[in-house]
């Protein structure tokens, strides 16, 4: 729905903004050398992750609590912007009135929640996983019968006019043409109005390369919740590289997509709120029966997302926190009630916390740009700095989460990129003066992380510890994942692009985008694809 908004307020330039998080570009990084690096851990979650990486002693203790409640923390807010995006959806269906003070999308939520919640809490993975296989069949079917709908059926106006909303409440209707709103190539600045919520990407070209960096951060730090358990998961280097090209392929089905929600939501005409383009597009322009496939694909999209985020999110409660520490002799019984009653607990704050969220851009934008960012620098720095330790990482993610909500909290309203940089800075200094205040992680635990992990980075005081041979396939390795990813980063991009051109029938834009995926795609094949299967072997 944040997708569509962007796409409907802004045209197809709005897609360059969701490269903070709705583009996925992360993937791109885990295809090439994070999604292996994962694997090589041979753990079941993040958390267990920081014993390998730190030790077993308190440091590595200190590393891994620390670990499983930040990230149960971000699952709350996930599960929060979860429920204020189906609320809008749901609510536009159902008609829901409001009471006890509570508004109609609040209770559409609430009932959307907990009909997720039944299978999830009942089932755990094994539901997760065949809900999942089931959801995805009709979310295609969704993708594909909207894209043909709105191709053929759907011609966009030579002048029409698109909405954006204010930041005192209310709308503002804007007027585009139908050249500026379908063409795909950035701009350096938008000329929204300074009352909108969205001028805030007026600088449009230092807004995306302020994301480009924040995911170039994120991606070469890597992943948690539910998207690295399938990494560790893997069975191999080879099968881990194929999950992620095979998982970007699927993606790349999202924005034709998205593209065409638009076209349709511009045909319509009156969509006041960007946000709600989508339920509305399909309310009123799907006839019946079609509408009610449509209505159950989308919410089994939201579905498997939901269910993913909070069987991973009890997961850290109970093998991280709960078996762990409180109880090592749980039972299969008491671990089964704890996941449980956790993921009912976990989705119950996610809902409460709606109350106090305004819209769907604005929990996304903190969670991306703020909350997230709070744990960027000590998940990145734990990869290439041998001189980190469980206490440095503990201390970065304590500082950065404690300095986004009390941003959150003082100053809501700020720029998404000064709200980056201010937990990025307290999670820098947290993690400086917690590694150098401690004593470096023991070298028998480095030396192994380094042998099975085998990342690039500052590691020379490890690295001298094996032979010459082996040094050289470990950095003939590195530097072809290196140039690898500055293939796989803009073909991604180029993918998603290429799709929404054929939708907004820019041939001419298609044209250019195809030939540079074809350039793209022949670089991966011969510096990545043709090595998947090629393992450095350390003694």
């Amino acid at each position: 729905m944040i997708n569509t908004a962007f796409i409907f307020a802004l045209g197809a330039v709005g897609f360059f903004i969701e490269i903070r998080g709705g583009v996925t570009l992360i993937m791109a990084f885990l295809m090439i050398f994070q999604g292996k690096w994962n694997r090589r851990a041979q753990v079941m979650t993040l958390a267990e992750w920081m014993h390998f990486r730190f030790g077993k002693d308190r440091q590595g203790d200190v590393a891994r609590l620390i670990a499983a409640f930040s990230i149960i923390i971000v699952t709350i807010a996930m599960l929060t912007y979860f429920a204020i995006g189906s609320g809008k959806f749901i609510g536009e269906f159902l008609g829901i009135p409001s009471f006890w003070g509570l508004s109609s999308e609040f209770w559409a939520a609430t009932l959307m929640i907990f009909l997720a919640m039944i299978y999830t809490v009942a089932s755990g993975l094994y539901g997760v996983v065949w809900t999942d296989v089931f959801q995805g069949t009709l979310i295609f079917v969704t993708i594909i019968y909207i894209c043909l709908l709105a191709f053929f059926k759907f011609d966009l106006p030579e002048v029409f006019q698109v909405s954006v909303p204010l930041r005192e409440g209310g709308f503002m209707p804007i007027e585009t043409t139908r050249d500026a709103w379908t063409s795909m190539i950035p701009t350096w600045k938008l000329d929204m109005p300074a009352e909108s919520t969205y001028s805030i990407y007026n600088l449009f070209g230092i807004a995306i390369l302020f994301y480009l960096i924040k995911v170039t951060i994120e991606g070469s730090g890597g992943t948690s919740q539910y998207m690295i358990q399938r990494f560790f998961a893997s069975r191999s280097d080879r099968e881990s590289g194929l999950l992620s090209l095979f998982w970007t392929f699927l993606l790349s089905f999202r924005w034709p997509f998205i593209a065409a929600i638009a076209t349709m939501g511009v045909a319509l005409g009156n969509i006041q709120d960007p946000e709600i383009v989508l339920p509305r597009v399909i309310n009123e322009l799907v006839p019946l029966g079609v509408k009610g496939l449509l209505v159950a694909g989308l919410m089994a999209a939201a579905m498997s997302t939901f269910d993913s985020t909070v069987n991973a999110g009890a997961a850290y409660w109970v093998k991280d926190i709960y078996q762990t520490y409180l109880n090592p002799r749980a039972t299969e019984k008491q671990l089964l009630l704890h996941g449980r009653v956790s993921s009912v607990i976990i989705v119950l704050l996610g809902l409460l916390f709606t109350l106090a969220i305004r819209n769907i851009n604005e929990i996304w934008g903190w969670i991306t740009s703020s909350l997230g960012a709070g744990l960027l620098i000590p998940t990145l720095a734990r990869w290439y700095w041998w001189r980190m330790n469980g206490y440095g990482f503990a201390a970065g993610t304590v500082a950065g989460m404690l300095a986004a909500v009390v941003q959150r909290i003082l100053i809501p309203d700020i720029p998404e990129y000064f709200a980056f940089i201010i937990a990025t800075v307290s999670s820098l200094v947290g993690m400086i003066v917690g590694t150098y205040a401690s004593r470096p992680t023991s070298e028998s635990t480095l030396l192994e992380f380094y042998k099975r992990t085998r990342p690039f980075g500052i590691w020379g005081p490890i690295r001298k510890k094996l032979s010459d041979h082996t040094r050289q396939q470990i950095n003939q390795e590195n530097r072809r994942d290196i140039l690898s990813t500055f293939f796989a980063v803009p073909w991604q991009i180029v993918l998603f692009l290429t799709g929404m051109a054929v939708i907004f029938k820019r041939w001419d834009e298609f044209l250019w985008l195809g030939i540079l995926l074809i350039l793209l795609s022949i670089g991966l094949y011969f510096n990545w694809f043709r090595h998947l299967s090629t393992e450095v072997k350390v003694d």
